[in-house]
């Protein structure tokens, strides 16, 4: 078998919760190996998220944290997925990211944790790392999993399908198994050889699917490359018309959809309209702090009414220009650069795709409806969000389910289910030529602006139906496309970006309930 690397843990995906997945693990001694399409310098979601993590702030409580993620989540969440993270999350926060790898959240004078506030929080409770919280976290992670010998990190990767017994094995009588997923076939970008990785338990920590939309806070890498793979092999998977748009992102030429954190409204920034007007309160007696979804319709709603490009956020009395450079660098010197002075100058902003709060159905342990596969973070669906998720969960959610996780794949690993391996057919390329870089260029525009227009924060009957036969349709042409060409990158993210789209779709032309983040106005 010179032709297959095999493994104990393929874990795909290198955010938070592909992070913490690894480091629980390789505490262990199990061998791990963690693909990832970028570096670990700029590779996922993590790397970008602003605000800040949920913990325990004054006064709080496990049940006040469980109320608030039920009413953001317009009660259709998972009970027993919130009250994991609402009583577990805390302490796993404390005992992975403070106390073993050691992030520098920010504190006191005393040397106490500084709380910030967010929108649909009870209380003050978001412990934070000035505006690149994200990146505090994930770097001492990737410091950690560095240091293990049993730990093989792939960058400039990209897992292609997953390999199942089912589809990709020998076995004369796959029929009768249950669906078991025994790896993936992985490109390397670099050298342009694909990999056969065959291993005891497969981790998709893959993120979203910001890209597939027109406007998008998400990098480059999140093409809904979890969902499609999973779908392929018939994995189940709920709630996709759940999308979550951030209603703060910058409206500047030189800077499209860069994210505006919730905490400049949590610190007291305001939205106004052209004439300077605040107008939230129209719409919910939250105003400014209520759940993104409402912010986000009623941003919408205003420039109907006005006829205006866009809104401003006015932070001008959130502080002096130092405290401002000192609560959010990165955003006060993003804006800089292109001459907005928070401490003086309203800030252009518009909505755009921010998070996926269905995905992969798991339970509380990431495991799938198909055997030896796993799903933790963004792409994967435990209930937690229901219909609309909380500010800063999505960091809370993948340090809970990347710990619980490994727990279970320690405690389990040695069954004797994941050890079976057949004789699996390995990578075979059907094409010749690369993929026409326009063609690629044209059927992701073709994708986003669909997925923009008729999938986007308002939907209607007719423009979900529209969508939903455009994508199909999309869908037969790049499934002959990617079969006719060589395998690469661009031909890899466009086909499951398509696949994505549609499965989103789907799911909002079969939910006729306007709840939460999915909102249809017939």
């Amino acid at each position: 078998m010179s032709d297959f690397i095999q493994t104990d843990v393929l874990i795909v995906g290198l955010g938070i919760a592909g992070g913490v997945c690894a480091y629980e693990l390789a505490k262990k001694g199990l061998d791990i190996t963690v693909i990832l399409k970028n570096t670990v310098e700029d590779d996922g979601s993590t790397h970008y998220a602003q605000g800040g993590i949920v913990y325990f702030g004054e006064n709080d409580s496990s049940e006040k944290i469980y109320n608030d993620i039920i009413q953001a989540g317009a009660g259709v969440n998972n009970p027993e997925a919130v009250r994991v993270v609402s009583t577990e999350g805390p302490s796993i926060v404390k005992k992975i990211l403070i106390d073993e790898i050691g992030v520098e959240f920010f504190r006191d004078v005393n040397g106490t944790l500084e709380f910030t506030e967010e929108g649909a929080h009870s209380v003050k409770r978001i412990i934070f790392s000035g505006d690149k919280t994200g990146k505090a976290i994930i770097s001492k992670l990737i410091d950690k999993l560095k240091t293990f010998n049993n730990v093989k990190i792939l960058d400039n990767h990209v897992a292609i399908d997953l390999i199942t017994w089912q589809f990709n094995s020998r076995d004369r009588l796959r029929m009768y198994r249950d669906k078991t997923c025994l790896g993936a076939y992985v490109l390397d970008t670099k050298l342009g050889k694909v990999k056969n990785v065959l291993s005891k338990v497969t981790v998709l920590a893959t993120g979203g699917m910001g890209r597939i939309y027109l406007h998008s806070t998400n990098p480059d890498v999140a093409t809904g490359d979890g969902y499609a793979m999973a779908y392929r092999i018939g994995v189940e998977i709920i709630n996709m018309e759940y999308t979550q748009f951030h209603p703060t992102t910058l409206y500047h030429p030189l800077k499209r959809n860069f994210l505006i954190s919730e905490s400049v409204r949590g610190e007291g920034g305001i939205i106004v309209n052209s004439k300077g007007e605040r107008f939230l309160f129209k719409y919910d007696p939250r105003g400014e702090l209520a759940p993104r979804d409402i912010v986000t319709r009623g941003i919408i709603s205003e420039l109907t009414e006005t006829k205006a490009e866009c809104v401003f956020l006015d932070a001008t009395k959130v502080g002096s220009r130092d405290k401002l450079k000192d609560r959010f660098p990165t955003i006060f010197s993003t804006l800089e650069s292109i001459g907005i002075d928070m401490s003086k100058d309203l800030i252009p902003i518009v909505p755009a795709f921010h998070f996926q709060c269905g995905g992969i159905k798991t339970d509380t342990y990431g495991k799938t409806s198909v055997k030896r596969l796993f799903a933790i973070g963004e792409v994967a669906c435990t209930g937690l969000h229901g219909a609309n998720r909380l500010a800063s969960t999505s960091l809370l959610e993948g340090v809970v389910f990347g710990y619980r996780t490994a727990q279970f794949i320690f405690e389990n690993i040695d069954k004797s289910m994941f050890k079976e391996f057949p004789d699996v057919i390995p990578w075979v390329d059907t094409g010749e030529e690369f993929p026409d870089p326009v063609l690629v260029k044209q059927d992701w525009d073709y994708v986003r602006n669909v997925m923009w227009n008729y999938v986007g924060p308002v939907r209607t009957r007719r423009r979900l139906k529209r969508a939903l036969s455009d994508l199909k349709n999309l869908l037969n042409g790049i499934e002959s496309f990617y079969r006719d060409v060589k395998v690469n990158r661009d031909i890899i993210e466009l086909r499951n970006g398509a696949q994505t789209g549609f499965i989103v779709a789907l799911s909002a032309w079969s939910n006729r309930e306007s709840i939460g983040s999915h909102y249809r106005i017939d």
